[in-house]
């Protein structure tokens, strides 16, 4: 358990130089400290390199002759069966201190007396290295009652008990996970070169491991027993392998960490495994686990000491990521067991209703209007967005249970929540990968409606990434589908969106058509914000016709209505659109106060698209008014704000038409 001399470090260790640099300072006993540290504490998950990195530390501190006094190492076995005691401990480092057979004292307290007084006397600063401790109680006694030695433990979990510097070791980086496989090759073989000609199959391979360093060890040592055959070969064995966890050697070491946890801790850690994403925020875990967001915190709070779960502060919040691998243990052990599968389906429900409420609610605020009753959950539109952002990749994702029947419904209704959230984020991909789920399910159903609604939608996102035909064909499918069940309000929405796809395909004429008789239905309906909207969208038309002058009218039109419904990102659009068409009659002044106008709206809500495109549009007023220096500035603005708005093509296009003007 005890010895003078440090075990050697492990064979292959690799990388880790961040985490040497932030424990060194904390090793020296010569360090000049206000609050000096006696004790350091490194915890993570099993087979994460906790001891190889605290050796690898300890050797270099001895080499460097930080510790004269000489070293002690014990290895606690904390988390065997039968671990060793601080009892056992004091024994074994009296041993390695050279105390044994009849100088060793009959009781524990004259062992420890003993051990104590041996180190206060020690002047040489001695450094001993606690190995894999489960418990702060292993520690406290052995910890010297001088403040010139130091203490490196190690654990799996966080030991906050102790008056310690704690240092949270995470898996490797996606190089070093690499360079371990290429080292552990090229160690039993210096001609093995499978790591240098099969780059991207070993960046595959360290992925499927979660650049775990144990896992890329034993799959390293797979590959050494393969000599003759390929990387990719072993990826592929993986990938198709049924409990990923035991593919790659990390089964006992999870189960053990999951056994260890109390009942409460284990179920939340389940059925975090179950949840859409690796990412959750606390009010999706505590909806998970059917309790109030304080207890889930705390159990949270308990879970990521044992390092099962990893906490990602996010301003004043905390959200909570799960490693891939532990999510995967996970997942396995539900689906092992029939009553554990249940309590799974009940929480995967619960995110779902999670979901519909906070989506339904974060989209009430992205369309409100003064006036309109104030949406619930959230405080503003700004605190909506932040939501939508920190949970899309689950949003996403939770509408993809729609293909199963039983969360269709709901799925589908989801979908529809994100659509104006997606494309104000310009996230069209997924708005496209949600729709087409989502179309499946209400198609099935025989949800009509709310197959129209999506058909809709995707329109809308197949539009934007330039696939204008099928945006017709998809917004002809949902004014047909409204038409057949009566809905003369939805029909007048997909005239309109028709209007604006007919136009991109080059259609301007059909699109006046589409535009006029969404206009004429949104009237009757006295819809009037969305009255306002079809005006615009007919002036848009109508400028691309050659008919400026309506154009202009109808872009007025537009403006007055948004401005009468307080609609300020709406009449920010039609200020932009009214800029357009003035510039087709050359009135110049009131083209520039347009896209003035249009601009206070857009910084008011952020909307940077939007401010992108203005701001290019007074780059070139100012360009044809030769006055190089403010037109480039105007670019070199919008492409800023394209950047911030996610669209890196128009990004560009700014950037390049500023560096013309150099």
């Amino acid at each position: 358990m005890a010895t003078a001399a440090l075990p050697a470090v492990p064979a292959g260790f690799t990388g880790r130089d961040e985490d040497l640099a932030r424990l060194f300072p904390v090793l020296d006993p010569a360090a000049e400290s206000d609050l000096p540290v006696v004790i350091c504490a490194v915890s993570g998950l099993g087979g994460i390199g906790k001891t190889s990195l605290a050796l690898c530390a300890a050797h270099r501190a001895v080499r460097d002759g930080w510790f004269p006094g000489g070293t002690l190492f014990v290895d606690f076995r904390g988390y065997d069966e039968d671990p060793v005691t601080a009892d056992q401990a004091v024994v074994a480092l009296l041993d390695g201190m050279g105390v044994r057979g009849p100088d060793l004292p009959q009781t524990a307290a004259g062992q420890y007396g003993l051990y104590r007084r041996l180190l206060a006397e020690e002047r040489g600063a001695m450094l001993l290295v606690l190995d894999n401790a489960s418990d702060a109680g292993q520690v406290v006694p052995l910890v010297p009652g001088t403040d010139h030695h130091r203490v490196l433990v190690t654990s799996r979990d966080r030991l906050t008990e102790l008056d310690a510097q704690l240092i949270d070791l995470n898996v490797l980086n996606a190089e070093d996970a690499t360079d371990l496989i290429d080292r552990s090759l090229r160690l039993s073989d210096r001609s093995d070169d499978r790591a240098t000609r099969e780059p991207e199959a070993v960046s595959e391979l360290a992925m499927l491991c979660g650049h775990h360093p144990l896992a890329l060890r034993i799959t390293a040592g797979m590959l050494r027993k393969r000599r003759h055959r390929s990387v990719a070969s072993l990826v592929d064995e993986l990938r198709g392998a049924e409990d990923w966890t035991a593919a790659v050697g990390l089964r006992p070491v999870f189960d053990a960490a999951y056994r260890q946890l109390p009942p409460e801790q284990a179920r939340l850690l389940r059925l975090l495994a179950l949840a859409p994403a690796a990412e959750v925020g606390s009010e999706m875990a505590a909806a998970m686990a059917d309790l109030d967001v304080d207890r889930t915190f705390d159990l949270l709070e308990e879970v990521a000491a044992a390092h099962l779960v990893t906490p990602v502060p996010r301003g004043a919040d905390v959200r909570w990521r799960l490693h891939d691998l532990v999510r995967a243990f996970g997942v396995g052990v539900v689906k092992g067991d029939a009553r554990l599968w249940g309590e799974g389906e009940a929480a995967r429900g619960r995110v779902l209703g999670f979901y519909d409420r906070w989506a339904g609610a974060a989209d009430g605020w992205l369309r409100w209007l003064p006036g309109m009753p104030v949406p619930e959950q959230f405080v503003d539109r700004a605190g909506a967005l932040a939501w939508l952002d920190s949970e899309r990749s689950g949003l996403v994702a939770a509408v993809q249970w729609a293909r199963e029947e039983r969360y269709a419904d709901t799925a589908v209704r989801l979908s529809q929540c994100l659509a104006e959230y997606l494309g104000w984020r310009r996230f069209f991909d997924d708005g496209i990968t949600v729709c087409g789920v989502a179309l499946e399910a209400a198609h099935r159903a025989g949800n009509q409606v709310g197959e129209a609604i999506t058909w809709n939608n995707l329109g809308g996102a197949l539009l934007e990434v330039g696939r204008a035909g099928e945006a017709v064909d998809a917004h002809i499918r949902a004014r047909d589908l409204y038409r057949a069940v009566g809905d003369r309000h939805g029909e007048a929405f997909a005239w309109g969106n028709l209007g604006i796809a007919l136009e991109e395909a080059g259609r301007a004429e059909a699109a006046i058509d589409a535009h006029t008789r969404a206009r004429d239905l949104l009237q009757a309906a006295e819809d009037r914000p969305s009255e306002a909207r079809a005006w615009d969208s007919l002036g848009s038309a109508l400028r691309a016709a050659g008919r400026a002058g309506e154009a202009i009218d109808a872009h007025t039109r537009a403006r007055d209505l948004y401005q009468a419904v307080r609609d300020r990102l709406g009449e920010a659009i039609a200020w932009n659109n009214l800029g357009f068409a003035l510039r087709e009659t050359g009135r110049v002044e009131e083209e520039v106060e347009a896209y003035e106008k249009a601009l206070e709206g857009y910084r008011e809500f952020e909307d940077w698209y939007g401010t992108g495109q203005t701001l290019s549009n007074l780059a070139r007023v100012r360009q044809d008014a030769a006055r190089p220096a403010e037109a480039r500035a105007h670019y070199l603005c919008s492409a800023d704000a394209y950047t911030r708005a996610n669209a890196p093509t128009q990004a560009a296009d700014a950037q390049s038409a500023a560096d013309a003007l150099t």
